[in-house]
């Protein structure tokens, strides 16, 4: 393996957990409608298209989405600060670095999302490519973020892992070719994901010698 691409929202940082509790709770308060984490899932690693629809149809198209997104995006903000990298994952990144492989970032965000948090935690220059929504023209689970980091790096796509948290991510890691790890969070571990992805509950229970063996064995 050359190198490890990783997902962000959701995989480094749990910000995924963040946005389902205030979505969940504005729209309690602004429009009395419970939202199921089965509903909130399927946006996770895309955009929110199919989630706005959700709540047009609950609210009879009522529903004001450029009010209601302010207010949440002013609440996400005000806790964002205190939310830290995801348990284990520091000592496996840094793992990844003393493996020697090249490191890629590819996210259905925007640069301008993802930035202060690499920045805050001192990763942003640990990676030798960054690929965001800014970059194509379709987010995951389309292939392209992952196409064009590939490209960047300048090697194959089975000579690659991706690590990311949701099903829309891993299916965008395995259209582009590479190989996938997901290691769930508390909003998509109730997902059913394809038997081609490695599953770990937990950043503690991965070592790089073992996960390349694991998927090479996957492959072969």
């Amino acid at each position: 393996m050359k190198a490890v691409i990783f997902d962000f929202d959701g995989t480094m940082i749990d910000t995924e957990a963040l946005w389902f509790e205030q979505t969940k709770l504005l729209l309690k308060e602004q429009y009395d409608i419970d939202l199921p984490l089965e509903v909130f899932a399927r946006i996770i690693g895309t955009t929110n298209e199919e989630l706005i629809r959700y709540i047009m149809d609950k609210t009879n198209g009522l529903f004001q989405q450029e009010s209601f997104q302010q207010i949440l995006l002013e609440r996400v903000e005000q806790q964002l600060n205190h939310l830290p990298l995801r348990s284990g994952f520091l000592p496996f990144f840094t793992q990844v670095k003393t493996f020697g492989c090249k490191i890629g970032l590819a996210t259905s965000s925007n640069l301008a999302w993802i930035e202060p948090f690499l920045r805050r935690f001192d990763l942003y220059h640990d990676f030798d490519v960054i690929c965001t929504s800014d970059d194509v023209e379709k987010v995951k689970p389309d292939p392209a973020l992952y196409q064009k980091a590939i490209q960047t790096l300048e090697i194959e796509p089975n000579e690659a892992i991706a690590v990311e948290d949701s099903v829309n991510g891993s299916l965008a890691a395995l259209r582009a070719g590479l190989h996938c790890v997901v290691v769930p969070n508390v909003v998509t571990k109730q997902m059913s994901f394809s038997d081609k992805v490695l599953l770990y509950d937990g950043y503690e229970k991965m070592n790089m010698h073992e996960l390349q063996k694991c998927l090479l064995t996957m492959t072969s």
